[in-house]
């Protein structure tokens, strides 16, 4: 069993999203991506599918050019490959499902941008 939390220990940073790893399992990543209100990550795809979840907060995620507006427990699944995009409409703490094949860098890397 492996165990971690989505509401200890949150840090938002001034400039960037906030990545942290909260646990790998034999298929995946679990993320936590802690956002100030108004900080963005810019379009961006991955080589393999992502689920998403709103923990706390509300964000705006566009995908191929539409914008859902995404709030507290919401939860999608985009396939490889599909352009997206996320900005904090308040202060938010994602929960981003990788695959094990996938890397965290990557996310640290559409962060920093």
């Amino acid at each position: 069993m492996k165990k971690s939390s989505l509401a200890e220990n949150i840090v938002y940073n001034e400039n960037k999203a906030a990545i942290s790893v909260l646990f790998e399992t034999e298929t995946t990543k679990e993320i936590r991506v802690v956002m100030k209100k108004e900080q963005l990550m810019k379009e961006h795809k991955t080589a393999f599918p992502i689920t998403v979840e709103i923990f706390e907060g509300a964000i705006d995620f566009g995908v191929e050019g539409t914008v859902y507006k995404l709030i507290k427990g919401d939860l999608v699944s985009l396939e490889a490959s599909v352009p997206h995009d996320l900005v904090a409409v308040e202060d938010s703490i994602v929960r981003l499902t990788l695959s094990k094949l996938d890397t965290v860098d990557r996310v640290v890397k559409v962060a920093e941008s």
